[in-house]
């Protein structure tokens, strides 16, 4: 239980107002990046910090609110919670298998459609996006959507935390199994990088922010652990939001300069397509396994929502010189949380 003084505090009531309305200020977070992207831009370029040396400590400020939030879900995550897993592990079996299979079946018809296309590289830009959107871990924000339905919490935790720890895995695995569907020139891009930088980066960036909330969990008194998620819980949410408005930024800001309808368009497209295949393999896998109404909630979110900021944060290191990448990203980040709050209005249903 709480502290009561933690329960009421002003705190506790501007979290559970902002959360309330978390969709509206993912919105006015996509608006400042039209419309004002400057600070967005400055935000996403590498900074230096003084430490009394000549070179100083390069900070990158996407990394470093990806990590926050990660962190902060790891400090949610109850232990004790996840042992009741091994009593009922089918759905986190199926999300698992899930999460490896869905890229595998969504990537290359995607690819296909888009081969089709006047795109003068066959589409390879946007199906490296896609790529890079399902191969990421299941979205920590999937617990929220799960907490507010009948879902199965602790099976939606496994799959978060295993998902995770697995990423540095079965990142470089999807994008290696994906690469030939692209031109040339992605698919050097991706390669090169596929055993290195990307395992690097889901062990640094996504792995080792998750695994150090845990810990804190673990070793913090419950007080002071309470204490510490009251704080660390709105500051993670708006990290969340500064880190779409950043990522937005980029993506806008070089669609404002140079517009490209068709590419906003096929970019919208795409997301919607690999969102609703997502959701509708997790349904349909839920629906064949016969498993009860909250794992089945839980399992069809999580093969849905996919670590979109990740993703963002890995194509801006990627492919630096590509904003306009960014858009798919974008695009599925915000369609994912309208699919899930349709999964969970009908999880709610009587």
């Amino acid at each position: 239980m709480p502290h009561p003084s933690l329960s009421c505090s002003p705190t506790d009531r501007a979290t559970a107002w902002l959360r309330r309305r978390l969709g509206r200020a993912v919105v006015v977070s996509y608006a400042a990046a039209l419309f004002l992207p400057g600070p967005g831009l400055w935000l996403r370029r590498d900074h230096t910090v003084p430490l009394g040396t000549p070179s100083g400590l390069p900070v990158s400020t996407a990394p470093l609110l990806l990590a926050l939030v990660l962190f902060c879900a790891g400090l949610q995550v109850s232990v004790r919670e996840l042992g009741r897993l091994v009593r009922r592990p089918t759905a986190l079996v199926a999300g698992l298998a899930l999460h490896l299979a869905i890229p595998l079946l969504v990537v290359p018809a995607v690819a296909f459609a888009l081969s089709r296309s006047p795109d003068t590289d066959g589409g390879s830009g946007l199906v490296t996006a896609t790529i890079l959107i399902v191969a990421m871990p299941v979205a920590a924000g999937a617990t929220v959507w799960t907490g507010k339905s009948d879902g199965d919490q602790p099976t939606m935790v496994g799959l978060v935390l295993a998902s995770t720890l697995l990423s540095p895995l079965t990142i470089p695995l999807v994008i290696g199994a994906l690469t030939p569907l692209l031109s040339d020139d992605y698919a050097k891009t991706l390669s090169t990088t596929a055993g290195t930088a990307h395992g690097s980066f889901a062990l640094v960036g996504v792995v080792l922010p998750c695994a150090a909330g845990i810990l804190c969990r673990l070793a913090l008194p419950r007080t002071w652990h309470g204490r510490a998620l009251a704080g660390m819980v709105p500051v993670s949410l708006v990290a969340s939001l500064v880190l779409t408005y950043v990522n937005a930024s980029g993506a806008l800001g070089s669609f404002l300069a140079s517009p490209r309808p068709l590419l906003f368009g096929a970019a919208l497209l795409v997301a919607a397509l690999v969102c609703l295949l997502s959701f509708a393999l997790g349904r349909a896998a839920a629906r064949l396994l016969r498993l009860d109404a909250p794992a089945a909630s839980s399992l069809t979110l999580a093969c849905g929502m996919n670590n979109s900021s990740a993703s963002a944060v890995l194509l801006t290191t990627t492919l630096p010189d590509k904003p306009h990448l960014l858009l798919p990203v974008l695009a599925y980040g915000l369609l994912q949380k309208t699919a899930a709050n349709r999964v969970v209005a009908t999880a709610s249903r009587p």
